[in-house]
């Protein structure tokens, strides 16, 4: 199993930038992806972006094409997602997730392992 707890969450304004991280833990000899979800107030959670384990293959939602870089140091098992151009639609909790599969990265059902979330609010 793997337990995630992220970080780097906060309050910005429209235009700026944050970066967020997620350490794993656990059964890390084994090789495993990692992904952003985010979740907006009164909205469904959704994908953000993903990286496979060699961090050679990334993904990201239209949204964040061009804003947002997810990133991955295995050495720290740390995943890492950039982001900037902030837009106040933005504004969500964003979850890291991780998975032992290496296909679908993009979907949420994917996911086995989640933490618990970190709050990026982004005013206009």
């Amino acid at each position: 199993q793997l337990q995630l707890v992220e970080s780097g969450g906060g309050l910005v304004q429209a235009g700026g930038s944050l970066r967020l991280s997620c350490v794993a833990s656990g059964r890390t000899s084994d090789n495993f992806a990692m992904a952003w979800f985010r979740q907006a107030p009164g909205k469904e959670r959704e994908f953000v972006a993903a990286v496979n384990w060699s961090g050679f293959n990334t993904y990201y939602a239209d949204s964040v094409k061009g804003r947002f870089t997810i990133l991955r140091d295995n050495a720290e098992n740390t995943v890492f997602l950039e982001m900037n151009t902030l837009e106040p639609e933005d504004t969500a909790h964003y979850y890291c997730a991780a998975t032992y599969y290496k296909v679908f990265l993009t979907r949420q059902g994917t996911y086995a392992y989640w933490g618990q979330g970190t709050r990026v609010t982004v005013s206009s």
